[in-house]
């Protein structure tokens, strides 16, 4: 079975990013338990540098708010940027984003560490899980 994952990252490397801060997000295909980079996906409206998206009331302007869906803050454009994949890794996803991706059957990951770690782990959870026997 193969499927998608969709990072928060800020160098290609580490799992660094929130969620609704990330200006695109890296997507990587799994077949198994092998998995490669895609493509990167350009997030419309999130956190762009040097702009402050989280001052329109969704939070308190230092980006606490960043990432929970509410207007502007980008957070329901990136949910259909992942529509097709079965998780995000992110450091950090907003209560309303998080709420977003269940309703989507989108599982999401809250980790900082390296994508390859993050992948990893998570891709031998969701092998296990598959490939599990019922009695």
């Amino acid at each position: 079975m193969s499927y998608k994952i969709a990072v928060a990252t800020s160098d290609s490397q580490n799992v660094d990013l929130h969620f609704g801060a990330a200006e695109s997000l890296k997507i990587y295909a799994v077949e198994g338990l092998d998995f490669q980079f895609l493509e990167e996906r350009k997030a419309v409206g999130n956190g762009q540098a040097g702009s402050n998206d989280c001052s329109n009331g969704c939070g308190n302007g230092g980006g606490s708010g960043c990432g929970n869906g509410c207007s502007g803050g980008g957070g329901a454009d990136s949910v259909e940027l992942v529509a097709d994949c079965r998780a995000v890794v992110a450091a950090k996803i907003g209560k309303n984003v998080l709420r977003q991706l269940e309703l989507r059957a989108i599982s999401a990951f809250d980790v900082t560490m390296p994508i390859s770690d993050a992948l990893t782990k998570i891709v031998a959870y969701y092998y296990k899980m598959d490939n599990r026997k019922l009695r």
